[in-house]
């Protein structure tokens, strides 16, 4: 039967996908990967032989209609992206949406991605919160934290690295020096952290000790 599944992989520990996980990856026809590079090392490791397809940001415009077609043939794919939930910051929507319009049928697995920890044990309410994913780099984004500051709910930022002081500033400017976040980097990996306190604080700290790795920032909404 054709179906595209969604399929969750490690955001660090291997260990972390899931035994339904593996067993659709080893029975579909394809598996769609966002870095073939990247999965390859994932299904090497749990010995699984299916053959791969490249399906990211820069060619999936390009793919989703021959893919579409493809399923409707008969064909099965597993869509998967470099770790964590596809269509999450990542290529995924677009064929998710082109299966929907044409009564493909789509099945997304629980599993891993990286806000649900972060948010979990940063400390601050989850019971109401927003994902925001990355800001804009340039055009819109003051725009966009303007908006954010009458926010109550608490927010959820990806943020690569070497931007991490940059939005932190623009937090204490837009946001106040004394909002509470909590700062998520390498999440189930060896060297994993969480730092909390306001913002300014924080700041401090990675000012003092540039970060390494994924970051996840949870920030208090406006009281």
């Amino acid at each position: 039967m054709n179906k595209l599944y969604l399929v969750p992989t490690p955001i660090g520990n291997l260990e972390d996908i899931t035994l339904r996980a593996l067993k659709i990856l080893q029975e579909v026809d394809y598996i769609l990967a966002e870095d073939t590079r990247t999965s390859g090392k994932l299904l090497k490791h749990f010995d699984i032989a299916t053959p791969m397809q490249s399906h990211h940001m820069h060619n999936e415009h390009k793919t989703v209609e021959t893919i579409v077609k493809r399923l409707q043939s008969g064909e099965t794919f597993a869509l998967i992206s470099d770790a964590g939930t596809p269509a999450i910051s990542d290529p995924g929507f677009l064929l998710t949406r082109a299966c929907v319009q044409n009564n493909i049928d789509v099945e997304c697995l629980p599993g891993a991605t990286a806000f649900v920890p972060a948010l979990v044990n940063s400390g601050l309410p989850n019971d109401k919160f927003v994902f925001e994913g990355f800001l804009p780099v340039k055009k819109g984004r003051q725009t966009r934290l303007q908006l954010l500051a009458e926010e109550t709910r608490t927010m959820i930022f990806y943020e690569s690295p070497h931007k991490l002081l940059k939005t932190l500033a623009n937090f204490a400017e837009y946001f106040g020096e004394d909002r509470q976040i909590s700062v998520s980097r390498e999440l189930t990996k060896l060297f994993e952290e969480t730092k909390r306190g306001s913002v300014k604080e924080v700041l401090s700290y990675y000012t003092e000790k540039p970060a390494k790795g994924e970051i996840v920032i949870i920030v208090e909404g406006k009281k």
